[in-house]
């Protein structure tokens, strides 16, 4: 995923083609003076549709093209030739793609959410074809000379929001290792740097861990005020919220070099989730102590020794990782599995007590 066209949001105008024109038409033909009424019906105008594609990662090409419009239908002619429909236009966006009528405002709510590949939403229906003369002859009237005309489509502008679907995301503060340890667990290539926010949009990484494949986002860093779009942290909080399960990254450096609490700024990013989403705060949560390979291998417990009966005060079992040497990463990946396991029995649980219910 290139980090510089990851586009998340665009505004697009749509329009469904409007229906093709109805025919007022009289059969001529010879020894025929008398033909009665033959016009044919205005083809419908053509849908505009969504498709979501995991093959398209971003809303870059809908930046580009903000206006689209589907096909007109054909008009009706004479010897009952009906118009042909106009054809469909479609719009491919990333799965996870959430679809808004910008005239309802931001507090409307979705008109669709595309959560699989190959899922189609009609976003605006083509205008109904015209009838042709035909259709309106009666036995009273039998020569009508009226036909009418196509139906507009529909039109509106759209609001198109993609949040990231993933089964584990990665969160933490500004350089704590996040695209490191994504790198270090997948084949992703995330920019890497030793500086805050190297990472401005999300990335993705698949991840073979206990039978299951797994899909683990990393999340740009947040920062305290994320949650009310300080460092575009709105913007990144929202690629969280499909995330089955968290993983917090402790950044060991900043405490080590820097002189930072570590569980001050655990605490500060788990606020931040929970005010932008309470539901984010109940969400499975797996803590990783990062960048280990800084301490000595013969002061590690007694360093860590403290921070650790901290976190499992918080009822948080913290696991020693380091994205640069690998060291710890097989257990946390084996740990993201456990946890997702957990989260697919607790489903199941629920669907089962759903269908004993009266």
């Amino acid at each position: 995923m290139a980090t510089e066209s990851f586009i998340d949001e665009a505004v697009i105008d749509v329009a469904a083609g409007r229906g093709g024109d109805g025919c007022a038409s009289f059969r001529r033909e010879k020894f025929v003076p008398r033909g009665g009424p033959d016009g044919g019906d205005g083809g419908r105008g053509g849908d505009v549709v969504l498709v979501a594609d995991r093959n398209v990662s971003t809303l870059l090409d809908q930046r580009l093209r903000p206006a689209l419009r589907a096909e007109d239908g054909a008009a009706g002619g004479g010897n009952g030739r009906d118009g042909r429909g106009g054809a469909d236009c479609e719009l491919r966006v990333p799965v996870g793609t959430l679809a808004f009528d910008v005239e309802a405002g931001e507090a409307g709510a979705p008109l669709v959410d595309l959560v699989a590949h190959g899922q189609r939403f009609v976003v605006a229906r083509g205008g109904r074809g015209g009838r042709g003369n035909r259709r309106f002859a009666t036995p009273t009237r039998q020569a009508p000379d009226r036909a009418e005309s196509g139906r507009p489509g529909e039109a509106l502008r759209l609001r198109l929001s993609l949040k990231l679907l993933a089964d584990v995301g990665l969160v933490g503060r500004p350089n704590a290792g996040k695209s490191t340890l994504l790198r270090r667990l997948s084949a992703a290539r995330p920019r890497v740097g030793a500086y805050p926010f190297t990472t401005l949009v999300p990335s993705l990484g698949a991840v073979e861990a206990g039978g299951r494949r797994l899909v683990v986002a990393d999340i740009p860093g947040l920062i305290e005020g994320a949650s009310e779009g300080a460092g575009l942290g709105d913007r990144f909080l929202r690629h969280v919220e499909r995330t089955r399960v968290l993983v917090h990254l402790v950044d060991l450096a900043a405490w080590l070099l820097e002189g930072r609490d570590p569980l001050a700024d655990y605490e500060a990013i788990r606020a931040e989730l929970a005010a932008y989403a309470p539901e984010l705060a109940e969400r499975p949560e797996l803590v990783a102590l990062n960048k280990i390979d800084l301490l000595p291998e013969e002061e590690r417990d007694a360093r860590l020794a403290p921070l650790e009966a901290e976190l499992g005060r918080r009822g948080r079992s913290p696991l020693r990782i380091s994205g640069a040497t690998g060291q710890g990463v097989e257990a946390l990946a084996a740990a993201m599995a456990r946890a997702l396991d957990a989260c697919d029995a607790a489903a199941a649980g629920m669907v089962r007590g759903e269908e004993a219910a009266p």
